[in-house]
């Protein structure tokens, strides 16, 4: 007679000390402007763009006298910033039925929370990612809780920008972005990038992670293996035959849009250097639970649209 184990479900071992998280972006978007020196900080509400212009007109220098001629011009655009925050309440106790009890300390009381490095890196994480989401796709009347504090880039730059959807790179006025014409969308953009701007060191041409392996891939396809093509999803290339970079940013990930603008067109209001990064992990003593909070403040705009190109479906 041997064992009789028949009542018992099979045994998988859980691992208590280990977890695994899925993948995140990153605000890739925001490291770029930080890198052009484009942020503006102690914005508490709103703070302004200040621009100023001025022209230059040829007079004949063939006599003597003066005539004044010329207008120079004070301007401005917003920089206007969400107020956002981030709190969540966790009960340990919630945990003692389940195989993370065995991470759970001694006793009946908790006051520190389990895998913190690991769940405060995560969480700093996802932030990011939702705050690159929110750099490009921002809409306060949008409804949608990640995207409502403030306008991204994409709103602000909307009604000014040039249009890059039709001839002469694309045959027809193009509505989506598919293998078959994506590069020539790429084509047709760096094509509208206004002449005063396309020859600007810090022109980029950014479009989603998606878009970019679409155009990697019809490039490959295309046999145009003289051009370096060995970049990841997320990453950047020079746009065949220019300077120009393409760069992939989550925060266009579905959109089916490409833009190009310079980076120092760009600027990102923030209260705190990199306050979106800041958070506190405590031990709430009077609820008995461990509590996440993070607040940050951020905003974007630029200061020229109609420096920028887009194509949009």
């Amino acid at each position: 007679m041997g064992f009789s184990v028949g009542s018992l479900a099979d045994y998988t071992k859980q691992n208590a000390q280990q977890l695994v998280t899925s993948s995140v972006l990153g605000a890739k978007t925001i490291d770029l402007i930080k890198q052009s020196s484009n942020v503006m900080v102690g914005v508490k509400s709103s703070e302004t763009i200040n621009i100023m212009d001025t022209d230059t007109l040829f007079q004949s220098g063939a006599s003597c006298g003066f005539t004044a001629s010329g207008t120079t011009s004070f301007t401005q655009r917003t920089v206007t910033v969400g107020k956002i925050k981030v709190n969540e309440a966790l009960c340990l106790k919630d945990l003692e039925a389940k195989y993370l009890q065995e991470a759970l300390p001694r006793g009946s009381r908790y006051d520190s929370m389990i895998f913190a490095e690991e769940y405060s890196n995560r969480k700093a994480q996802k932030i990011a990612d939702a705050l690159e989401a929110a750099v490009w796709q921002g809409d306060i009347t949008s409804g949608n809780s990640q995207l409502l504090h403030f306008d991204g880039l994409i709103k602000q730059v909307n009604a000014s920008a040039v249009q890059a959807n039709a001839n002469p790179y694309i045959a027809t006025v193009a509505t989506d972005i598919t293998s078959a014409n994506v590069i020539a969308v790429f084509d047709a953009v760096y094509a509208a990038i206004p002449a005063a701007v396309v020859g600007k060191d810090d022109v980029k041409i950014f479009c989603g992670m998606d878009t970019f392996r679409t155009y990697t891939i019809a490039l490959k396809n295309a046999n145009q293996f003289h051009y370096s093509l060995n970049v990841k999803a997320d990453s950047e290339f020079i746009l065949p035959g220019t300077q120009i970079t393409v760069v992939a940013t989550p925060g266009l990930n579905g959109t089916k849009k490409v833009y190009a603008m310079r980076m120092s067109n760009i600027f990102f209001g923030t209260d705190l250097l990199d306050e979106q990064e800041r958070f506190e992990l405590f031990y709430a003593k009077e609820a008995d639970q461990v509590r996440f909070v993070a607040e940050f403040k951020a905003g974007v705009n630029v200061a020229f649209p109609a420096e920028v190109v887009k194509f949009t479906v």
